[in-house]
């Protein structure tokens, strides 16, 4: 009686592991969800719309998130962007030092 008590309660632990992850997950797609229905309304692609909606919230799930403000990516994305622009108006010393700390810092 024991033995299966414990087993009971194992199990019982061990399938609560594999569900907190799933559970946790939810809410992000379905804030994912309520986003992509927003963007399909605004471009028109109304409840009636089928196929055409149909394949926007397609691929609208099933894009990547994009990282937010901090990420290093974004980071890079401006440095480089801010690099190409301060190199056309062929920027040197400290004006160069300037516009890039006001082009990063925008």
């Amino acid at each position: 009686m024991l033995t299966a008590l414990r087993s009971l309660t194992l199990a019982s632990f061990i399938l609560t592991l594999g569900a907190t992850p799933l559970a946790m997950a939810a809410p992000a797609q379905q804030n994912k969800m309520k986003a992509c229905n927003e963007q399909a309304n605004e471009k028109g692609f109304g409840e009636g719309k089928g196929e055409e909606r149909k394949a926007f919230m397609k691929e609208c799930l099933s894009a990547k998130p994009e990282k937010s403000g901090g990420g290093k990516g974004n980071q890079k994305q401006k440095m480089t962007a801010c690099n190409k622009e301060a190199g056309e108006k062929k920027l040197k010393g400290d004006e160069r030092k300037k516009f890039m700390s006001d082009c990063l810092s925008a």
